[in-house]
């Protein structure tokens, strides 16, 4: 043999020396991060308890890469095992760390229920203290008539001199009417006007409708559906006192507010 081809043969075989050493490091490096991974998912009892089948799977691949390694494989034979391996052990820990998260979002979800069922029954609670003490205070206000149920009577007082529209000492009683009536939605009322024996009698019967139709446009201004609301004028007809005096005749100037009970029913009218 000529010395060129000498050492052409001396240099490829400088280079298959080099190229398998390559590969040795590389099949060597798969196999230790392959192993580390492996014993990161054995060693986590939540991974194995979530993901048993998939440690399952990368501890078989690794122990295929190792034989491969050992004495009869190709380093791409180890690298390839020690890939799925490390890949195994990859969705191993994912997976169980997507079911600890599913759970803490259903545990939260569970949470986030129960303070919304306490918020509902401290609100019912709230409603319902609060419609009682409306109704004490509705009680305060009104006066039973038998047959007629509560009545609430909104006197001369709160009403312009001779005129329909309420003034503004009325609305802390309309007020109280309305919140009543938001927290009582199957109650109906009947408002009723009446005046004195002062005037005409169509005047008076004009008037007193004015006044009765004046408060419930301001209870339908305020949220109150117009279908609960009755409106009549009776004029000068059902005093509450003698027209002799002035103070009487100030007692039958009045609307009053008749209540039905709470299932919707209300009096006859009169």
């Amino acid at each position: 043999m000529n010395r060129p081809a000498l050492c052409l043969s001396s240099l490829c075989a400088v280079v298959m020396l080099l190229a398998g050493c390559a590969d040795q490091q590389r099949s060597e490096s798969a196999l230790e991060a392959a192993r580390v991974s492996f014993y990161k998912v054995k060693e986590a009892p939540e991974v194995l308890r979530n993901s048993p089948k998939d440690v399952l799977r990368a501890g078989e691949s690794l122990a295929r890469a190792d034989r491969y390694a050992g004495y009869w494989g190709s380093s791409e034979d180890v690298i390839h095992y020690a890939y799925l391996s490390q890949r195994y052990s990859d969705i191993a820990s994912e997976s169980s760390q997507l079911l600890v998260n599913q759970a803490h979002i259903a545990k939260l979800e569970g949470e986030r229920q129960r303070l919304q069922q306490a918020l509902r029954d401290a609100k019912l609670l709230s409603v319902q203290q609060q419609g009682q003490a409306q109704d004490e205070q509705m009680v305060s206000l009104t006066r039973n008539q038998g047959e007629r149920g509560l009545v609430m009577t909104l006197g001369d007082v709160l009403f312009e001199p001779a005129q329909a529209s309420l003034n503004a000492s009325a609305n802390r009683t309309v007020l109280k009417l309305v919140q009543f009536l938001q927290l009582n939605p199957r109650r109906i009322v009947r408002i009723e006007g009446y005046t004195d024996n002062q005037g005409n009698q169509p005047s008076n019967l004009a008037l007193s409708r004015e006044r009765a139709q004046e408060v419930a446009n301001v209870l339908e201004d305020l949220g109150v559906n117009k279908q609960r609301l009755q409106v009549v004028g009776y004029g000068e007809a059902y005093p509450l006192a003698e027209n002799a005096s002035q103070r009487g005749r100030a007692q039958n100037r009045r609307v009053e507010i008749v209540f039905s009970d709470d299932q919707g029913q209300l009096s006859p009218a009169r």
